[in-house]
């Protein structure tokens, strides 16, 4: 009679030692599920001792098929993709990126929004020291235009909203003659216009650099996309508390990346 290697005979019949079949019994272990070492494959003592449940045969996992699902693409995600596709591929785009000590904003805005009646975000914060930024660096905040480069009189800083449709970028005009609550405010209040769907199409005009913030989902660094006709779009990173070394001791810190992506033609790397 021919033997299996699994201890199995040719009628079925499982072929084990009567301690193993024992042992089996008292651990709740399927003899069919252990492979036997002993002669002609017999499931021997030391087979059961030796099993582990993972080398057991796994079910087949169920699977089931589903149709693909065709989406109409909206106007505005058409208008995205060309502005977009556009601006990466004719815009030479290059990146750089720092890790910015935040210690000190963060108890600055504490302190801000104690006495403050518009709460200020760390967003507002970043769209502020951009626009005094780009004052300083007028030919950051410029335009490629054919064979010539457009150095912008004023400073418009554009924020960008995501939304179900897509992403808007809404802009507050002559940002740096505007304080802290003021840009805080005028914020607020284009991010809720865009999330209504509210937002006039010359508020979305105009910008000289965009600022695209996705700390608030947690997102430590990323790379943006220019934001055309602009030199220049911030992307910046969320807040992280880690430890950092001051005056030689080891001190709770917070830090934030934010990575500049420039278009070559317009900004040389030691000018960003």
């Amino acid at each position: 009679l021919d033997k299996k290697g699994n201890g199995q005979p040719d009628d079925g019949r499982i072929k084990a030692s009567p301690l193993a079949r024992k042992m089996a019994e008292e651990q709740g272990i399927k003899l069919s599920n252990v492979e036997g070492s002993g002669p002609h494959g017999r499931i021997i003592k030391r087979d059961i001792e030796s099993y582990e449940p993972s080398k057991a045969p796994a079910a087949p996992t169920a699977t089931v098929s589903r149709e693909d699902k065709e989406h109409r693409v909206s106007q505005m995600r058409k208008t995205i993709a060309r502005r977009l596709s556009e601006s990466k591929f004719s815009s030479p785009h290059y990146y750089e990126t720092i890790d910015i000590d935040m210690s000190a904003v963060w108890d600055a805005r504490k302190q801000l929004n104690e006495i403050s009646d518009t709460k200020i975000s760390f967003n507002d914060i970043v769209v502020k020291a951009v626009a005094t930024a780009l004052r300083k660096h007028p030919d950051i905040n410029s335009s490629w235009q054919g064979d010539k480069i457009i150095e912008h009189g004023n400073v418009n800083v554009a924020v960008a909203v995501g939304i179900e449709e897509g992403l808007v970028t809404p802009v507050i005009d002559n940002t740096d003659q505007k304080g802290l609550q003021q840009i805080a405010a005028e914020s607020k209040e284009l991010i809720e216009k865009a999330q209504n769907r509210d937002l006039q199409p010359e508020e979305m005009e105009g910008s000289t650099f965009t600022v695209s913030n996705l700390g608030m989902f947690g997102i430590e660094e990323f790379t943006a996309i220019i934001n055309p006709p602009n030199a220049c779009i911030l992307a910046v990173g969320a807040i992280r508390e880690e430890p950092v070394v001051e005056e030689g001791e080891v001190v709770p810190g917070k830090r934030m990346k934010v990575t500049l992506s420039s278009d070559h033609r317009i900004v040389d790397g030691v000018s960003a």
